[in-house]
């Protein structure tokens, strides 16, 4: 099964950005899950890190809701993956079995190598793309700007 969290938490923290943009910063979860087609818990559940990270500030009560916690042009993408991944690898290895041959008592290490390398490629990646960024591509999307 395919991980959304990123791709999620990506679409949270790009209509924070855009809010920011237009001047309505604060967005609820309700806002959230009516935007994205899911369920505010998810969304809350998708904030938690981002705020833990400094990523976004959330205020509770009436009018409460969440808001950039620093410049769309300071947060890249890699620090969003970050917080919506955690410490979960980007390929799972299948578990050990019998050390019957090479490939068998060796594919662990291998897989683990091969999965960190791919991790630190993707990071690079993410690390070169801010938010704003991110927000001026899909802007860029829309057929109007075509």
């Amino acid at each position: 099964m395919l991980d959304i969290r990123f791709c999620r938490a990506l679409q949270v923290m790009m209509r924070l950005a855009i809010a920011a943009e237009e001047g309505s910063e604060v967005r609820s979860s309700t806002q959230f899950a009516e935007e994205l087609s899911t369920n505010p818990s998810l969304v809350r559940k998708l904030l938690v890190p981002l705020h833990a990270e400094g990523l976004v500030i959330c205020t509770k009560g009436r009018g409460g809701g969440a808001r950039l916690g620093r410049p769309a042009e300071e947060i890249t993408l890699a620090d969003i993956y970050r917080c919506a991944v955690g410490d979960k690898p980007l390929w799972a290895r299948s578990p050990n079995g019998e050390h019957v041959c090479m490939v068998a008592a060796r594919t662990g290490e291998f897989f683990a190598n091969l999965t960190a390398e791919a991790e630190r490629a993707v990071l690079a990646s993410l690390g070169d793309r801010t938010l704003a960024d991110s927000v001026r591509e899909i802007r860029a999307l829309e057929p109007a700007h075509r």
